[in-house]
């Protein structure tokens, strides 16, 4: 048969033919019947393929990712990606979603899984596809090690593992046709010189950043096609790799590695446009001989010890466009050459202990579209300088300064302004009305400074602003209610001021309709994203609340980069769950923080409009009455309310939020039954209903409020515990009413007089410090020796409670 099929496959010259999958049923079964007559000169190669074999190359390789999708389906019984839908509608694997074959045979060369909720270990046979090309099984949850299968895919020339959780020491020494490869975003640990370089002879793209990668970085010499390599967030250390300057991109930030940078590196031939050493432990003078560079586009020293002066040389780089030196020990001296850089557009000189004036040449930097000057000693010079008659600028961050006096009114004429960050100084006195100016605003932070007066009604002017952050000031008057106009407005701060008068109703449209600002977002020419918008990131989102303090347990400056991407473009960075459902999405969602003030009155139902909103902080202020059960509509993962006058039931709506994470609600005069419905609450991590003393019923023995410590339920003496937590709490008395107590003795004219003396002395100090506290209480915003003092009242009054209760029980004992 081996003979006939060699003679067969030299004469025949016939033109291709349909393949046998694609035949129909009488066709099949014409072919099969004629498996014994062989006639070379009609029957094309493939059909000898299949009555030699009895299958295609193409089942076979259907064969094997059906074998795919069943190990997926086993290992992922919930959420399952779109391989479900492998051989429902089709029987042609060419036809699946995600499954990539060749125009000539066809054979499968790709599989593309990425973003498709798988979990688990990786599938072990991979390398029978014997021609495939690409793999994608990026964005997903892998575990485990990379499996030596893999590495007999000898064929493969685009591979992307990123953002999974694999691990282990890697060895891909058997890729020999590696084209591009991304493993970022992973687990993988020790060192790259089991996969290099004998996988480098064609590599052109290589992304290993975002893992625990260590040793040297002279691996890659041997590299001789490489152009794009990202080394970014590992443990690499030592010497700098002195052949980087020949690739077109090069990142090595975050990492280990020190010395010096080699002037040598930087050769006539030197073809670097984006070359990126933040945040390493690089020291010395940096040398101007990166002007080789002539194609040179981003050039980023962030976040390490180079001194001395700024390299006049730079200036001669026609194309450089950023420029981030932030974070180091430069010279105050600004070239005057680098006023040449008609392209430059970021200029970071952030964090180099400048102090005095701004310096005046920063005024001159026309083209300049953002500036961050933040975290120096700046004292004076912001007119002088004439910054604020840069108007291509959109982007100006002057935080963490020591500027003093009045906010410039002059800044309002920057009208293409879109950020504008001063927190962290000393500025004093009222907001400027003519703020309302800058339309374009998507944020403005004023926090942390000396503000006072009334918040400006123009500020409802912003209709794109996105942030609005003036916590940690002295604010007073309402919140006006022209606020309610800033549709996109998803991230409000108004906390620790003293801001009065009732929640207005038209605060509810705040961030109704922010899509308009993120559509614009998405269109417009990518970002810069300097590393100062780390620290701007963790303020704008106020790490104190969950989910967001865990994901900063994990930042690193590439994934806050990537977080601050998303929420500028309104994609979400962490899952919630729309109102009464449980099913969990990535959507964007903002907060609104008022705490720490003296608002007043009722919080209205329309609250339950504000769809777009998973943390509300209403705490320490005088709110009263109840609390609206359309709360239930939010998808909320926050919700703090203590410390005011909230009556009422506790609305057992609340049990409806299913993704909600943090409730606090101490500190109120709530009452009625306990909502077991709360126990619903599956995600608490959380919970706080302490000094409620009013509520009455019973906390489930199972569950998860049994998780929570006594602490969480104190001065309620009406509330029952389960006994594991109640240490020696007494059970609330019987319903009902308790026998007559025993007549009292008879009465002693002398004890009656003492008794009243007593009583009015006690009156009439308590008042003196009542007064007392209350006047310290409005002149300070709630210090926190009184906030100890009124949690040691309501621990007094349970007290006295609790011992009435065992006095009355002995009674009925006996």
């Amino acid at each position: 048969m081996s003979l006939l099929l060699v003679s067969c496959l030299k004469n025949s010259t016939l033109p291709h033919k349909p393949r046998f999958s694609d035949l129909n049923n009488k066709q099949k079964t014409m072919l099969l019947e004629d498996k014994a007559k062989p006639q070379c000169s009609t029957v094309p190669v493939p059909i000898f393929l299949i009555l030699i074999t009895g299958n295609s190359s193409l089942d076979i390789d259907k064969e094997v990712v059906m074998k795919l999708k069943s190990f997926l389906e086993k290992q992922n019984r919930v959420n399952q990606g779109r391989f479900v839908e492998w051989n429902r509608r089709s029987s042609n694997p060419c036809d699946w979603h995600g499954v990539l074959c060749s125009n000539d045979g066809p054979r499968i060369i790709g599989i593309d899984l990425s973003d498709s909720m798988i979990s688990g270990e990786m599938f072990n046979n991979f390398s029978a596809l014997t021609e495939l090309q690409h793999l994608d099984l990026s964005s997903n949850t892998l575990n485990g090690a990379v499996l030596d299968d893999l590495n007999r895919c000898h064929n493969l020339m685009y591979l992307n593992l990123s953002h999974n959780i694999l691990e282990g020491e890697l060895n891909l020494s058997g890729l020999t046709s590696l084209e591009k490869l991304d493993l970022s975003t992973n687990r993988f640990h020790g060192e790259v010189k089991f996969s290099l370089p004998a996988i480098c002879h064609r590599l052109v793209v290589a992304n290993l950043s975002m893992n625990g990668f260590r040793g040297e970085l002279d691996y890659f010499d041997g590299c001789s096609n490489l152009q794009y390599l990202d080394l970014s967030s590992n443990n690499f250390s030592g010497n700098i790799w002195t052949g980087f300057a020949r690739l077109i991109e090069f990142s090595l930030s975050e990492n280990y590695v020190t010395e010096s940078v080699p002037a040598s590196c930087f050769k006539e031939n030197c073809s670097l446009q984006v070359l990126d050493l933040s945040e390493n432990k690089f020291h010395g003078e940096v040398p101007g001989e990166i002007s080789n560079c002539k194609n040179m586009v981003t050039l980023n020293l962030w976040g390490n010890n180079f001194s001395g002066p700024i390299p006049s040389e730079w200036g001669s780089i026609s194309t450089l466009e950023g420029l981030l030196l932030g974070n180091n020990r430069f010279s105050r001296l600004i070239p005057e050459s680098l006023l040449n850089l008609k392209n430059l557009a970021l200029l970071d000189l952030s964090n180099n202990s400048f102090g005095g004036k701004v310096q005046e040449i920063f005024g001159r930097f026309r083209q300049l579209k953002s500036l961050a000057l933040h975290g120096n000693s700046y004292t004076d010079g912001l007119l002088s300088s004439g910054i604020h008659k840069l108007t291509n600028m959109s982007r100006l961050d002057l935080s963490y300064n020591d500027f003093s006096g009045g906010l410039p009114v002059e800044i309002s004429r920057m009208l293409g302004l879109e950020f504008l960050i001063l927190a962290y100084n000393h500025f004093t006195g009222d907001i400027p009305f003519e703020y309302g100016d800058l339309s374009n605003l998507q944020a403005l932070d004023l926090s942390f400074n000396g503000l006072s007066g009334s918040i400006p009604p123009s500020l409802g002017n912003f209709r794109s602003l996105l942030w609005l952050m003036l916590a940690n000031n002295s604010l007073t008057g309402e919140i006006p209610r022209e606020l309610g106009n800033c549709t996109s407005l998803l991230w409000l701060n108004l906390a620790n001021n003293q801001l009065s008068g009732e929640f207005p109703l038209e605060l509810t449209n705040i961030g109704r309709n922010p899509t308009p600002t993120f559509e614009s977002n998405r269109k417009s020419k990518q970002m810069n994203v300097r590393p100062m918008e780390c620290s701007v990131v963790k303020r704008l989102l106020t790490t104190d609340y969950s989910p967001f303090g865990f994901v900063y347990t994990i930042l690193t400056m590439k994934t806050c980069r990537s977080i601050w991407d998303r929420l500028l473009k309104g994609y979400g960075f962490f899952q919630i769950c729309s109102g009464g459902s449980s099913v969990r999405e990535y959507v964007v969602s903002g907060y609104l923080q008022l705490r720490g003030n003296q608002l007043t009155g009722e919080v209205p139902s329309d609250i339950g409009k504000m769809q777009h909103f998973s943390v509300l902080d209403f705490g320490s202020n005088e709110f009263n009455g109840e609390l609206p059960i359309e709360m239930e509509k939010l998808p909320l993962v926050v919700l703090n309310i203590s410390r005011n006058r909230f009556s009422g039931p506790i609305p057992t709506e609340i049990g409806n939020i299913k993704c909600l994470q943090d409730l606090d609600l101490s500190l109120n005069n709530f009452s009625g039954i306990f909502p077991e419905q709360l126990g619903m609450l599956t995600d608490l991590s959380s919970f706080n209903i302490s000094f409620n003393p009013f509520i009455a019923g019973r906390i489930p023995a199972a569950g998860q409020l049994a998780t929570f410590e006594k602490e969480s339920f104190l001065g309620n003496p009406l509330l029952q515990l389960p006994n594991f937590m109640s240490d020696n709490q007494l059970p609330p008395p019987s319903l009902s009413p308790p026998p007559p107590p025993p007549p009292p003795p008879p009465s002693d004219s002398r004890h009656e007089n003492e008794f009243w003396k007593a009583l009015v002395t006690g009156y009439g100090c308590g008042m003196a410090m009542g007064v007392g506290i209350l006047y310290f209480t409005f002149r300070k915003r709630e210090p926190k020796w009184f906030v100890t003092i009124v949690a040691g009242i309501h621990e007094w009054k349970v007290k006295r409670i609790l011992k009435r209760q065992q006095r009355v029980l002995a009674v009925v004992s006996e």
